[in-house]
């Protein structure tokens, strides 16, 4: 048997000759085959109809912009802050009047902190905040806040109440800071001056705790801050109504110094934040404001007067009771603050009720609302009260669109009312416990 020799070698393929070239030569660009294709299954149809539909889409969206802007409003309750109420659009946390809110995009809900939260003003302005679908913040110490004034948001996932003085560092997140806190009244600022002027201003290299903290969370986290001054920082004024240009006419080292010089030099702080920090500010003037949740006794000649009426007392007048006063019941006012807040505008502000009474005229309008028969009582006028107060706020109707709307006629029985429910509550409570 002879062997057989097997070879494993695979046959060699000879090389073709000439270059090898990866790409096949081009072929000269026709017109044909593009068009070919288009008119295959109807697909130039297609292509109308879907240009079509992307220009009636554009034509319409205005319409449904305001169509869903409207539909917010209605669902959230909220009126008159300029939030949503034209084409906006979310900027920095910030929404931008005047902008385009992209279609079935909603508004950006936002984080608020307002310090003073369960205070009188405090406290309305959180109902708005809540109202619009804001996240809420509150803080307070409650030197002269009270919790019944927000216990309604309780278990509301987006409301949260912290116990903290401002004078104290605090870290938070979040979008824009309402600072309110400080005791307001006459009898609350007077009873602790050196509390008072520390919750605004310290006099030390710092020269401010509260407002000091407030405006370094606002730069630490880049947050918008609104300062709720007050028309003291006016003092007994020399021009009449006063503007916001007028540098006002102050007793440095008066009784009610305590407050005017505080909120004066919180002025001056927050302004210097802005122009040398670029931190986002905001400066209102609040004017005498009323209404419901006032603290019952605080020595505000509404409160008192409403107090003394109900509980058949004199109205206390001091001096001869021709001083003048202007009032503004408090949803006029927490519009006004929501207003500066949203608008490009730092301030300041006079947030007021140009309606000017004298003290012997409010007390003729609290006897006609709960008793005719209430009797006046004179009385030696305090230190340093101011003759005249009367803000002009053209300057707030043509840059904000505020003025307010509730009269003092309308707005006091409603304030009566909470007052009636309060004191005679507080007084069966008591006889209860008595017995």
């Amino acid at each position: 048997m002879s062997s057989m020799s097997l070879n494993h070698r695979r046959p060699e393929i000879p090389q073709q000759s000439g270059n090898y070239t990866p790409k096949p030569p081009q072929k000269p660009w026709s017109l044909t085959k593009p068009v070919e294709y288009l008119c295959r299954e109807q697909r130039v149809m297609f292509v109308v109809i879907g240009m079509a539909i992307a220009s009636v889409f554009f034509f319409l969206q205005p319409q449904f912009i305001t169509t869903t802007v409207q539909l917010q409003k209605s669902s959230s309750g909220y009126q008159g802050s300029g939030i949503a109420t034209r084409k906006q659009q979310h900027v920095g946390g910030v929404i931008s009047p005047g902008a385009k809110l992209p279609l079935g995009l909603q508004r950006k809900s936002l984080r608020v902190v307002v310090t003073g939260g369960a205070g009188f003003v405090g406290s309305h302005l959180v109902d708005k905040l809540m109202a619009r679908g804001d996240s809420v913040i509150v803080v307070d110490n409650f030197f002269t806040g009270r919790k019944e004034n927000v216990m309604h948001h309780f278990g509301n996932p987006r409301f949260e109440l912290i116990r903290h003085d401002v004078v104290e560092p605090l870290l938070l997140e979040v979008d824009q800071i309402y600072h309110l806190a400080c005791p307001a009244s006459p009898v609350h600022y007077k009873f602790n001056p050196v509390k008072t002027i520390i919750s605004f201003s310290f006099f030390a290299s710092t020269n401010v705790v509260g407002t000091l903290n407030m405006l370094g969370l606002a730069k630490r986290i880049g947050a918008r801050f609104l300062l709720t001054s007050t028309s003291e920082v006016y003092g007994d004024p020399l021009q009449h109504p006063q503007k916001e240009e007028y540098w006002g006419n102050v007793n440095p080292i008066g009784v009610r110094s305590c407050y005017d010089e505080g909120k004066r030099t919180a002025e001056t702080l927050t302004m210097d934040y802005h122009r040398g920090a670029d931190v986002q500010v905001r400066i209102a003037r609040i004017f005498n404001t009323y209404g419901p949740r006032m603290c019952i006794d605080d020595g505000r000649v509404v409160s008192n007067f409403v107090a003394q009426a109900l509980r058949k007392e004199p109205l206390t007048v001091y001096g001869d009771g021709n001083q003048t006063r202007s009032f503004q019941y408090v949803s006029d006012l927490v519009d006004g603050l929501m207003r500066l807040m949203e608008s490009e505008h730092v301030g300041p502000f006079n947030l007021g009720n140009p309606g000017e009474f004298t003290m012997l005229e409010l007390a003729e309008v609290v006897k006609e609302v709960i008793d005719p028969h209430a009797r006046i009582e004179f009385r030696e006028n305090t230190a340093d009260d101011p003759h005249k107060r009367k803000p002009d706020i053209s300057k707030a109707k043509e840059m904000l669109g505020w003025e307010p709307k509730v009269s003092l006629r309308d707005g006091l029985p409603r304030m009566v009312e909470d007052f009636r429910g309060r004191i005679f509550g507080d007084r069966k409570e008591t006889s209860e416990s008595a017995v």
